[in-house]
């Protein structure tokens, strides 16, 4: 990827906008989501960016343009509609350190800006390096539809709640009780209006240690693969790679699969190139019962061939997953 995505602190830091008509100003009501200070630049400012500086949102900055005011920026727009200034001014934006986005210029951005789904703190962006906007928009439409109007105040609550569960609660319950509260019961009541319940729900939960239906039993998930591109996986499957505590690919081709397992969790590959060469079907299935029985949870990734003889010697709760459509 030429452009590596992440989230940039905003608070207490400028946002400029080089510009004073609407594509500044298409940029300066993306910006006023954030806790930056927007500084717009330039001779004069249409009616509704007046109206920002008038009403004391953003700061109007007139005179001449050199590397100072760029001193505290966090991200710069280059957006005068005259290309060749643009171009000119991005120019004078690297020379300060600074990150610079040259509106509809692609080849002279150092940050581009995602399109956004926003159930702030919970945020989604979706980003194609400039080379398929319509495509952005399109998938944005999609997230919106999936995730509820509300998701981002039971963030919040997380959010404020999280350092007490730490404090309190047992590490090796975290994982499950943050699980239950972004897929159980409280997300339930989240959805449907129901603040003060799913508040209610959560504290009573910390107060007993733990979410209500952990009961410390681990869960193994056996995923017989058929094909091994990635975004062939059934929903399901992702979401057995995103909770599992260790992931065994019993051979090496599946290993792009794990690109969708959480990042932290641990990881096996079966082959020579791994170390691995010399384990059999029996010495993956007792890592994995090492695993389970410890109360981790585990993805087993198999060949559709071997899924059968894999399954042998297994906890009799396994679930089976589907690993790609057919």
């Amino acid at each position: 990827m030429k452009f590596f995505p992440m989230f940039l602190r905003m608070s207490g830091r400028d946002v400029v906008i080089l510009g004073g008509g609407e594509t500044a100003a298409q940029k300066a009501r993306l910006m006023l989501k954030t806790e930056a200070r927007i500084v717009l630049v330039a001779p004069e400012l249409d009616v509704e960016l007046a109206a920002l500086v008038a009403e004391g949102r953003a700061e109007h900055h007139a005179g001449e343009i050199d590397e100072s005011l760029f001193a505290n920026a966090a991200l710069v727009f280059v957006c005068t509609e005259d290309e060749a200034r643009d171009a000119e001014l991005a120019q004078v934006v690297r020379a300060a350190g600074a990150l610079v986005n040259v509106v509809d210029r692609p080849d002279l951005c150092e940050a581009n800006t995602p399109s956004i789904v926003d159930r702030d703190p919970l945020v989604v962006a979706i980003g194609t390096e400039g080379a398929a906007p319509v495509l952005a928009r399109q998938i944005k439409t999609r997230m919106e539809s999936l995730l509820e109007p509300r998701l981002g105040e039971l963030v919040a609550l997380g959010g404020r709640l999280r350092d007490t569960v730490a404090e309190e609660m047992p590490r090796e319950k975290r994982r499950a009780f943050w699980r239950w509260v972004y897929q159980g019961s409280p997300r339930q009541s989240f959805a449907r209006g129901a603040e003060r319940e799913a508040a209610e729900k959560i504290k009573a939960a910390m107060a007993a240690g733990g979410a209500p239906e952990d009961t410390g039993q681990g869960a193994v998930a056996l995923l017989p693969v058929g094909s091994v591109e990635p975004d062939l996986m059934t929903l399901r499957a992702v979401q057995r790679m995103q909770e599992a505590d260790l992931v065994i690919c019993a051979e090496p081709e599946f290993a792009p699969m794990l690109e969708l397992a959480r990042r932290d969790a641990e990881r096996v590959i079966v082959g020579q190139s791994y170390g691995t060469e010399d384990w059999l079907l029996s010495d993956q299935r007792k890592a994995i019962m090492s695993k389970y029985e410890a109360g981790g949870r585990v993805v087993w990734l198999v060949s559709r061939r071997d899924a059968e003889r894999a399954a042998l010697g297994l906890p009799e709760d396994l679930e089976r997953v589907p690993a790609v459509r057919v």
